[in-house]
């Protein structure tokens, strides 16, 4: 699409979010003793940070639940290269993958900004509505949504995961629009194509 990084599914090596940040990083010597405390406070702190992504949805009709229910349970073990991981509620209609997380929730609200006049990209048959502008800035996380199926689904993928250079196509966002395309074909009610 015009002025819009193409999303392709490429071989690339695998590259570790975040480990650029590490490179050339040297720790001031502290001691044995002192080494231990502030290994043990960091994860102290980092623990009391972190925890399961939490998933969040709208109220559903019983006919939108049993519909999200079956999209959940059908979610794969993997995406995008990503090891699902727990989640909260336990019983949340979505899933999470990866750290820092990737998010699929089913039973979201339409987008803000999404109309009848809005562009999707289409993968695999189903249209993907992105924010105007949101996939130019790769330092943002990129939120995608299927607003033509009810209950709208909506993908997250944070910043971590994107490609800096904007000439590079975005494999991560690109391998998770094609492993859920055709979840969300199977398992929500088309009520209008959203295409380009």
């Amino acid at each position: 699409m015009p002025g819009r990084p193409h999303l392709s599914v490429r071989s690339t090596p695998s590259r570790r979010p975040g480990a650029r940040w590490a490179r050339g990083v040297r720790a001031p010597a502290l001691g044995p003793g002192l080494t231990a405390v502030a290994a043990v406070a960091a994860a102290v702190v980092l623990g009391a940070c972190s925890g399961p992504p939490e998933i969040t949805s709208t109220d559903l009709d019983a006919a939108g639940r049993a519909a999200c229910e079956a999209f959940t349970a059908d979610l794969p073990d993997t995406l995008a290269d990503q090891e699902r991981v727990e989640v909260e509620p336990a019983d949340a209609l979505g899933a999470a993958y990866g750290d820092p997380p990737i998010t699929v929730t089913c039973g979201v609200p339409l987008p803000e900004g999404f109309d009848q006049t809005s562009r999707c990209d289409e993968v695999d048959g189903v249209g993907w509505y992105v924010p105007d502008g949101s996939d130019a800035d790769p330092t943002t996380d990129l939120r995608l949504a299927a607003p033509g199926y009810r209950p709208v689904v909506e993908l997250r993928v944070p910043a971590d995961y994107r490609p800096q250079d904007q000439n590079i196509g975005d494999d991560v966002t690109a391998g998770a629009l094609g492993q859920l395309s055709g979840l969300v074909e199977e398992h929500l009610t088309l009520e209008q194509r959203c295409e380009g």
